[in-house]
């Protein structure tokens, strides 16, 4: 039986649980926002296990993307209250849940969406990445665009997602204009990642599973929208062969980081040298599947059932 947490509307989970239909394997989908509509329970036996409506061990266990219940009827300070603790007992179910093979374990994943800590690994391991600077010092950021000729681009220090009455937003990486340059002192510096902007040939995407690396490249200079962040508008991939040296680097980087599955973003800058910029541990990859006909779903089946 396999374990799959996640949430009503990934698409993602849809695609894999579509070809589990398709070929009789068992798995149970645990929609985390439904946590208090399940009837589950811990017991204190000899094993101290977690139980599901009736499930008390799984062979395998898929992380996606949790969401937490939408409760009604509470008010503000009872929902902080009632969420805080539903995100606590997710976690302790995670702790506890009777399985040795996940792809990937909660506790990686969290520790993985450090993108101080991605960029310090990939740099030791022999990456290159672009010039890196995170400060709430003005005069700091002042020297660092100016040593890199106002070419600077800030992205989000974590994901870049957040909830408005219409539904969540996604926050872009951005080229900081010269406007914006002239008029630094004038804006706090809230927790961002500022790099030197980096002149693309393209930008690649390479998924990690276990030891297995697929890539596509996405040709994100051929539109204004999508030159410095191809997820602006969609943008076909196509089949990419990387250099086995960074395919070796790509499956080092994730062992370091203790996943069983990382979305990886490379550029190709135009001396032809392949830059890291990030790791996702949970990244969308069926976009690559379907455009570029990389086979990346069968080997994450493979993945989830080689021991049942």
């Amino acid at each position: 039986m396999i374990l799959i947490i996640t949430h009503k509307e990934d698409f993602t989970a849809d695609f894999i649980i579509k070809k589990l239909n398709d070929s009789g394997i068992n798995y149970y989908r645990l929609n985390c926002e439904d946590i208090d509509k399940e009837t589950y329970s811990f017991e204190n036996n000899e094993n101290f296990t977690f139980n599901i409506n009736g499930i008390k061990s799984f062979d395998s266990v898929w992380f996606r993307r949790p969401k937490l219940p939408d409760l009604k009827n509470v008010n503000e300070a009872e929902k902080l209250y009632l969420l805080n603790d539903y995100d606590t007992l997710l976690d302790n179910i995670y702790q506890v849940i009777d399985s040795k093979r996940w792809l990937s374990h909660p506790k990686y994943v969290y520790e993985a969406e450090n993108k101080i800590l991605q960029l310090k690994i990939a740099q030791k391991i022999g990456f290159k990445i672009p010039p890196t600077i995170i400060t709430n010092n003005h005069n700091k950021l002042n020297d660092f665009i100016l040593k890199h000729h106002n070419n600077v681009i800030i992205k989000p220090i974590r994901q870049g997602r957040f909830l408005q009455n219409e539904g969540f937003k996604t926050i872009f990486t951005n080229k900081i204009d010269y406007e914006k340059i002239k008029s630094l002192k004038n804006f706090d510096l809230t927790p961002s990642i500022f790099q030197e902007y980096i002149s693309k040939e393209y930008e690649i995407r390479v998924t990690v599973v276990a030891n297995k690396v697929f890539s596509a490249k996405v040709n994100s200079q051929l539109k204004d929208e999508t030159k410095i962040d191809w997820r602006k508008e969609k943008v076909p991939f196509e089949k990419y062969d990387l250099p086995k040296s960074i395919c070796d680097k790509c499956i080092e980087i994730t062992k370091h980081l203790n996943l069983s599955f990382g979305a990886i973003d490379l550029i190709k800058n135009k001396n032809g040298d392949y830059i890291f910029l990030e790791i996702n541990p949970n990244g969308q990859w069926v976009w690559l599947e379907m455009d570029a006909g990389i086979n990346i779903s069968t080997e994450i089946i493979k993945f989830l059932t080689s021991e049942l």
